[in-house]
């Protein structure tokens, strides 16, 4: 039976700084990215009002097969994603039979501490749950892109007065589709920053620090962005 109380005091003030730094910085990058009126765009956000763009052409067109090849084609690349998720959740799950293997390695790279293999088994989970958090958000963006399928196809004729309306409902619905997609992408790299635990709590940090700043330069300061907003 394993000693909670004792297990949780394995780990140290390094592991409990390094793991606020982790899920702040995780919590942090999600809020900087929200939209919010008057705040600066994330590129996530400038690329939906080209969405929006994109689905008001779409009311002015007669044929709109292109329109419905581009959704399917955003709901095939979800589904890439969907598969890679669960196969990283397939291969953390099967390293937790694995963890004195994976102590093993982390001693010989970094030099890490030996410790009981509940210690290494609490960290493969850490990768688990941010792993299984990434595909939940995969599957939910995959649904919301087969809803605007549906909406796509719903669109009316371009001459009739309700076009417009309704394409702008399927932008919505796109958008909500490529928040959910980004969302999970952002915690892949989380989850790869979780895995540098095994290394020890400043590795932990370290990568956690890159991985939010990795996320805000993509974000904000990228070149992709600036070719976004240039007219």
């Amino acid at each position: 039976m394993i000693d909670a109380p004792a297990l949780f005091d394995a780990f140290g003030p390094l592991d409990l700084a390094a793991l606020a730094l982790l899920f702040g910085g995780w919590a942090r990058m999600e809020a900087l990215v929200r939209p919010k009126p008057g705040k600066t765009p994330a590129t996530a956000e400038i690329m939906a009002r080209w969405r929006a763009r994109w689905f008001a052409q779409t009311a002015l067109r007669e044929n709109r097969i292109m329109d419905a090849q581009l959704v399917g084609s955003l709901r095939s690349g979800v589904a890439f994603f969907i598969s890679g998720a669960l196969l990283a959740l397939g291969g953390a799950i099967a390293l937790i039979g694995q963890a004195d293997r994976v102590a093993s390695v982390a001693v010989d790279l970094a030099g890490a501490e030996t410790a009981p293999s509940a210690i290494w088994t609490l960290k493969l989970l850490l990768v688990i749950a941010v792993l299984a958090v990434a595909f939940l958000h995969f599957v939910w963006s995959h649904r919301i892109f087969g809803y605007c399928e549906v909406m796509v196809g719903a669109i009316p004729p371009h001459d009739d007065p309700e076009a417009p309306r309704v394409a702008a409902r399927a932008a919505r619905m796109n958008v909500l589709a490529a928040r959910s997609f980004n969302r999970g992408l952002r915690a892949i790299y989380f989850a790869l920053a979780a895995l540098a635990w095994l290394l020890g709590p400043v590795a932990l940090a370290l990568a956690s620090a890159l991985t939010l700043w990795m996320l805000y330069r993509r974000e904000f300061l990228s070149d992709t962005r600036r070719a976004a907003l240039e007219d």
